[in-house]
């Protein structure tokens, strides 16, 4: 079996792509998006229909212009995510605009108009996981929605503390990113690459995923932002990975033997000290992780100036 035949052996394997034909060619059970792909997507004029769905769909709605581009918005997240549920048999996460991400019931509202739309179309809430970044506001709005019965998928993970907030919360799932860690440790370290076994990211995504076994927490781990094949093949064993079509091609191309490196009942033997989190806790031990901390910023930071850039591109189409 290749590399990719293994790793669904002890892994479910999720797309972190909006394109269907990467989708169909691995065959994931989930797949995820978010605003800098949705955004490639839509500039690929084979999936300009769903932006024009989208255009008529919220013209239809209101006649005002800024309620119009905000239903736009949505309508073409929805439109990819129901497409892409064609095509696998699970769930797609969708995410909620990231400018609302220290605004809780800006979040919550946001969420329950996706699923909506969503439902509108015949499309099962228990598809769907809704895409929030981990802020404290964040995740506070996902555990309102958690207790609803909308799932979601805790984003711009970085570290434990934000891990333990997401699973105090009841989150369904959360995506603790490597390659983001990769990146800031290299820079900082002035290397050109760090061994996949001693990768700070991947070693973040161990602790939190031995931790949530230890206690018993139910919140599924999903690793996900790879830089590299060997990344993956150390994670071998986590609850879910999300992966780019690039290195789902490699994985496939590759005859390496994977084993699982994360195996639920390691925990047993390891001394992990338990947390809870007050506001305050949560956000003093932020501020003094410096990598989270410029991460969780920065990626909130890019994911807004892409929905900024889908947003001109859908006022442009709603003037014409």
């Amino acid at each position: 079996m290749n590399a990719l035949e293994q790793l669904k052996k002890y892994t479910v394997v999720v797309a972190d792509t909006g394109d269907f034909n990467s989708i169909k060619s691995f065959m994931p059970r989930d797949a995820t998006t978010n605003p800098s792909l949705i955004l490639k997507a839509v500039r690929d004029p084979q999936y300009i229909s769903l932006m024009d769905e989208a255009i008529s769909y919220a013209k239809s709605k209101s006649e005002n212009f800024d309620t119009q581009l905000a239903i736009a918005i949505d309508k073409v997240v929805v439109n990819f995510g129901n497409e892409i549920l064609k095509i696998v048999p699970g769930r797609v996460s969708s995410e909620v605009d990231s400018r609302l991400s220290f605004n809780t019931e800006a979040t919550v509202t946001r969420a329950r108009n996706i699923i909506k739309l969503y439902e509108e179309i015949g499309v099962d809430k228990s598809q769907v996981l809704i895409k929030i970044a981990s802020t404290w506001e964040g995740i506070k709005a996902a555990e309102i929605l958690e207790k609803e019965g909308i799932h979601c998928n805790l984003t711009l993970l970085f570290n434990k503390i934000q891990a333990v907030a997401c699973a105090e919360a009841g989150v369904k799932l959360i995506s603790p990113f490597v390659g983001r860690i990769y990146d800031w440790h290299k820079k900082n370290r002035g290397v050109d690459h760090i061994e996949a076994h001693l990768d700070p990211g991947v070693q973040s995504v161990t602790d939190i995923f031995n931790y949530y076994k230890k206690f018993g927490y139910q919140t599924e781990v999903m690793g996900a932002s790879f830089r590299n094949m060997g990344e993956i093949i150390e994670l071998a064993g986590c609850d879910l990975l999300t992966i780019s079509p690039n290195l789902l091609a490699e994985l496939e191309e590759s005859k390496v033997n994977v084993i699982p490196k994360l195996v639920a009942d390691n925990h047993k033997q390891l001394d992990i000290e338990k947390l809870t989190l007050t506001e305050s806790e949560f956000r003093w031990l932020m501020n003094e992780d410096v990598v989270a901390t410029e991460k969780l910023a920065e990626g909130i930071r890019n994911f807004a100036k892409d929905i900024v850039s889908l947003e001109k591109m859908l006022a442009e189409k709603l003037k014409e």
